[in-house]
């Protein structure tokens, strides 16, 4: 069963509607207990980073998602949900994040217009498990304010004021900034691919 983390994110009901729309099967997992029958895991995010990591361990879920990660359980957060991957976010200095990769997020340059809203193209950099290659359809809706850095594992990029990261993957744990539940038909095409690892 897909586990849809519920910590309060105003996606949910938008990713719950990409799942039905690819004929998934679904939970909405709000404790530890919901987390430990999942066989896939999906983090959506939408909001601030240190209200989504006090909401984790308000709900006793991230040493449980920690848990489940490190078992093998195939992974995928959306947005934020890439975002608590890393170490930590300038957005919540005093919060951290899961740790799975190294580096910090950070915010777009104040001279810039924040937040990035809207389409914009991703480039493959790396073999993907979740882009087809080569991709036809590159395409794809981002809304934050925050971006986390290119490191090793990143397997696609954007360039928004700069290059950043746009997929991360690492065995069964992957991240997308964009939000795949609203980009069309290459979002619930991602979604698919996700569901046959």
């Amino acid at each position: 069963m897909i586990g849809i983390v519920d910590y309060g994110a105003g996606n949910l009901q938008s990713v719950q509607n990409a799942f039905d729309a690819v004929g998934a099967a679904y939970a909405v997992v709000r404790d530890a207990a919901g987390l430990e029958k999942s066989t896939r895991i999906v983090l959506p995010g939408v909001g601030h980073f240190g209200h989504m990591m006090r909401r984790l361990d308000e709900l006793h879920l991230r040493q449980q998602l920690r848990e489940r990660l490190v078992a093998g359980v195939p992974f995928l957060g959306i947005c934020l949900g890439l975002q608590a991957l890393f170490k930590g976010s300038a957005e919540a200095p005093d919060a951290d994040g899961l740790g799975i990769f190294p580096g910090e997020v950070e915010r777009f340059s104040a001279h810039g217009r924040v937040p990035h809203m809207g389409w914009n193209n991703v480039a493959l950099i790396a073999p993907s498990r979740l882009l087809p290659t080569p991709l036809l359809d590159p395409f794809f809706y981002f809304a934050h304010s925050y971006f986390a850095p290119a490191v090793e594992g990143t397997t696609a990029t954007c360039e928004y004021e700069g290059r950043f990261a746009a997929v991360v993957e690492r065995e069964n744990i992957s991240g997308v900034q964009f939000h795949p539940e609203k980009s069309g038909p290459a979002g619930l095409a991602l979604i698919r691919r996700f569901l046959e690892f």
